[in-house]
């Protein structure tokens, strides 16, 4: 035992002073594995004086056994006979002398472990796991100071780009005078104008006149040298000069009367007023495009004049209508159009009949009001499509169409809708009458609008039927469409709810029982302008006693405002079959970005909103799709000078 102990103290003596932490908590690991394998031999004498010897492995100790010294003049001689000789402690004591803490200091907290009354094992496990922790601090701290230098290191070069020259806006040495091509004048003194406006209204509240004056003279120079400039080039020669002028004076304005919190007040004004500019400028804007809308130009005017007065000069009127067993052949494939536009109609027809491919089976219903009858019976004499089949009916030969039958008619004759529609209280402002505009349009009062939901009544003896807007396009040819399946449907249409946008909740009134109560706000919207009608299936469900039903619940306008789509959304509630978006493509007359390849690849474009193709507020790079089928030739449309 002792031998073996030695060699222990040999061994941890041999680590040397460059000995490191973990080497001698490899090294303590090695010591006790072997301490466990030794054998510890132990001498006795019995009451009869004979002396007996036994042997014990060091593992087999229990945990009451403990390692004691023998130099503590504390400790009882007497009890030495069950105690482990204190040359293991003097190899364990050797060890620790050879360890160091980074900082030159000696552990002396080993002696104190080994005083406690502490087994083998667990005192090492002890010593293990504080040297860890000492270990993974220092790691810590080095990491720590590594990522502060790091980031010392990238705040200084950050520091090297700043450019320290740069100072207020309307510091005429800006580096963006610099760049050749940048427009830093214009704004440079866009920035200046708005300061002076600032400066001015303190200076004016401080009495500061002469100040004043000479912020308003300099913000009325500056404004004249820009004028509608857009760009640096657009500026007069002289308004460099007139950037540095108004620099100094601003300069002078600041020193006198810069106060943070005055300023931030004054901005806050300047941009509440400028808000209200713009919400007036909105209201405007909004009264002037429903305006023009609605608003017939004059060389669209000239069109059916000149056709109506051929039309009884020339004796047309007397002339009838060729293929009228063509007329009411369900086999065939027919289309509503009811409008009186006779140019928009000319172009449907011209675009349908172009890509059909079979234009003989074709047959189109054209339905018009008593003013534009003539005229548009005209055109299609003179210009009948090609091979296809074309009738002309005026909407007041329909006898049956009546305010006893027709609620839109007999609220029409209502004095209560007459005052909704017409006179809107007198608007005496252009602002007062903006929101109400829109509820005159013309198209909301015609029965030209409603008339889609009588088909049956107008078509009796047909089962299916296309209807079509006025100011749409065709680009594909649409005989398919009579072979879809619409799964007991009575509307083919394509939906136009995307995410939260045109859902019923946008189109009707929700907070009206009536409506909450029967109808699913995030329903999708589809659109009329192209709907295949399964008039058969209309027939069976009574489709229009369901627009009629509702419509007279809406005689006070509390379910919906206006228009056909709400009245039609609710009829065609859970009856609508949704067809691929292919079809059509919507948003033309009022959205000027949408996606370039869907128009193209679209079977019918359509022209919704108030951007209309043959209108001057038409979206110019959309207009070439709806041209290319307008007879610009034709000595009708040259004489009224419509001209591509």
């Amino acid at each position: 035992m002792y031998q073996t102990l030695h060699h222990f103290e040999e061994n941890s003596m041999s680590f040397g002073p460059c000995i490191t932490a973990n080497d001698a908590l490899r090294a303590r690991c090695k010591i006790l594995l072997l301490l466990l394998e030794s054998t510890i031999i132990q001498m006795n004498s019995d009451t009869s004086g004979a002396i007996r010897i036994s042997r014990v492995k060091m593992r087999d100790l229990s945990a009451s056994w403990v390692w004691e010294n023998p130099m503590d003049v504390h400790h009882d001689q007497s009890t030495s006979s069950e105690t482990v000789v204190d040359s293991f402690q003097s190899g364990i004591r050797s060890g620790e002398n050879a360890e160091h803490y980074s900082d030159g200091h000696q552990d002396d907290r080993i002696p104190y472990l080994y005083n406690s009354s502490m087994s083998p094992v667990k005192r090492m496990r002890q010593i293990a796991r504080k040297e860890r922790r000492d270990l993974r601090t220092a790691q810590l701290i080095q990491q720590d100071k590594e990522t502060d230098n790091q980031m010392a290191q990238a705040a200084i070069e950050r520091s090297k780009s700043l450019d320290t020259t740069v100072k207020r806006k309307y510091n005429i040495w800006r580096r963006d005078f610099v760049h050749p091509h940048s427009d830093s004048i214009l704004k440079l003194m866009q920035d200046q104008m708005i300061m002076a406006k600032a400066y001015a209204s303190i200076a004016k509240s401080k009495n500061e006149s002469e100040l004043y004056s000479a912020l308003m003279a300099h913000s009325n120079a500056s404004q004249i040298a820009v004028g509608e400039a857009h760009s640096d080039a657009e500026l007069h020669p002289s308004a460099l000069d007139q950037a540095k002028a108004m620099g100094h004076i601003l300069s002078r304005a600041k020193d006198k009367l810069y106060d943070c919190d005055i300023v931030a007040r004054t901005f806050r004004a300047m941009v509440q007023s400028t808000e209200d500019k713009v919400t007036a400028m909105r209201k405007k804007t909004a009264f002037l495009i429903q305006l023009a809308a609605k608003t017939i130009p004059k060389r669209l005017q000239c069109l059916p004049l000149q056709l109506a007065a051929d039309y009884y000069i020339q004796g047309y009127y007397s002339k009838q209508d060729l293929d009228k067993e063509k007329l009411e052949d369900p086999s065939l494939y027919h289309y509503a159009i009811f409008s009186d536009n006779v140019l928009a109609t000319s172009v449907v027809v011209n675009s349908t009949v172009l890509h059909a491919k079979e234009p003989e089976k074709h047959v189109f219903h054209v339905v018009t009001d008593k003013l534009n009858f003539a005229a548009m019976r005209m055109w299609f004499l003179v210009n009948p499509p090609m091979k296809a089949t074309i009738q002309v009916e005026n909407i007041d030969d329909f006898k049956w169409l009546n305010s006893s039958y027709c609620s839109v008619l007999r609220q029409l004759e209502s004095a209560r809708t007459k005052e909704y529609y017409f006179k809107v209280n007198h608007p005496t402002t252009v602002s007062a009458g903006e929101d109400n505009l829109k509820y005159r349009n013309p198209k909301y009062l015609s029965m030209l609008n409603h008339l889609r939901f009588y088909l049956p009544e107008v078509y009796p003896k047909l089962d299916k039927i296309l209807f079509l807007d006025d100011d749409i396009v065709v680009q594909k040819d649409l005989t398919p469409l009579w072979s879809v399946d619409l799964q007991g449907m009575v509307n083919g249409a394509v939906e136009t709810c995307k995410e939260s946008f045109h859902r019923f909740d946008k189109y009707l009134n929700f907070s009206n029982p009536k409506i909450s109560e029967n109808f699913d706000p995030n329903a999708c919207g589809w659109a009329f302008g192209m709907n295949i009608f399964d008039l058969k299936e209309w027939k069976k469900r009574n489709i229009t006693g369901i627009y009629h039903r509702w419509q007279d619940m809406n005689e006070d306008r509390t379910l919906w405002k206006l228009g056909s789509l709400p009245p039609g959304l609710i009829t065609f509630y859970n009856l609508t079959y949704p067809l691929d978006r292919g079809w059509h493509v919507l948003g033309l007359g009022y959205d000027p970005a949408l996606n370039q390849s869907e128009i193209e690849n679209a079977a019918v474009i359509h022209y919704n909103g108030n951007y209309k193709p043959w209108l001057d507020l038409a979206v110019s790079k959309y207009n070439s799709y709806w041209s290319r089928y307008v007879m610009f030739d034709n000595h009708y449309l040259q004489f009224c000078d419509i001209r591509q």
